[in-house]
């Protein structure tokens, strides 16, 4: 199924928000993303509609697997290609905008290879311990 940038974007902040917060409210997503809470009931109610998210009857937001399976990939690959820019001397804040930018085009086969690059560079440095 292809999903929207957008979506991915809204599917990996609420992960991002489950791992903080333990939880996932509209509000906190929308301060997450610099967006209008009319934006975020737009996007969780397509969300919901594509099977991604779930809404209680308090407004709690649950990942689906499918769900989750999408933000854990957007956000490993934030993750690793926004440490593999600042290990190359890039500043923190331009290296995570370009991972941003970056993550939800790059082909999984340049993805794999850039992080082979990147484990030889820094061990530390591999999608299984940046989701840890």
């Amino acid at each position: 199924m292809e999903i929207r940038k957008s979506s991915e974007d809204y599917l990996e902040a609420m992960l991002m928000m489950k791992e903080k917060h333990g939880f996932i409210r509209s509000i906190d997503v929308a301060e997450q993303l610099g967006v209008t809470k009319p934006s975020v009931s737009y996007a969780t109610k397509r969300l919901r509609e594509n099977g991604f998210i779930t809404m209680d009857r308090d407004g709690l937001i649950t990942l689906t697997d499918s769900g989750l399976e999408i933000a854990e990939k957007i956000y490993t690959r934030h993750k690793v290609l926004t440490e593999f820019f600042t290990d190359l001397g890039v500043d923190p804040e331009t290296a995570r905008d370009d991972a941003c930018k970056i993550e939800h085009d790059i082909s999984s086969q340049t993805f794999d290879a850039l992080c082979k690059l990147a484990e030889n560079v820094n061990p530390e440095n591999t999608p299984e311990k940046q989701m840890n």
